[in-house]
């Protein structure tokens, strides 16, 4: 059992880190090849990410693909806007408040939202995986 909630954490994580590398190589492919504007860029990469991830974690990481793609859909919106307020404010808080470097802040706060909020979230709410 310890090892079937290892293997979902991790695919979870590999699923965020492949979301979050094409989010990125879009972002940057759409600018400097294609000269799009970087906020609808920015847009772009981040939609391509998030349904990439959602995809990854129906038919892979909680093998959920026989729910409702609908119901998990709308979930999943539910959790990423929330994902992105406790991101763009965790940043604020720590780069504002405790004065540490944005970036040194990002990592800090994207590693705890996406292992405190984003897993369980995904898992048990939005995927409703109740067994490990």
């Amino acid at each position: 059992m310890k090892n079937i909630l290892v293997n979902k954490f991790t695919k979870s994580q590999i699923s965020a880190f492949v979301a979050t590398a094409v989010d990125f190589i879009l972002l940057i492919i759409l600018v400097e090849l294609f000269n799009i504007w970087y906020v609808f860029a920015t847009a772009l990469g981040a939609l391509a990410g998030a349904i990439g991830n959602f995809l990854l974690g129906r038919h892979w990481c909680f093998d959920a693909s026989d729910g409702a793609w609908r119901k998990q859909a709308m979930r999943y919106s539910f959790v990423a806007i929330a994902s992105l307020f406790l991101n763009t404010y965790g940043v604020f808080l720590l780069t504002d408040g405790l004065e540490i470097q944005y970036v040194l802040s990002k990592i800090l706060i994207a590693l705890s939202v996406g292992v405190i909020f984003n897993y369980p979230m995904h898992r048990f709410y939005v995927f409703e995986t109740k067994t490990p």
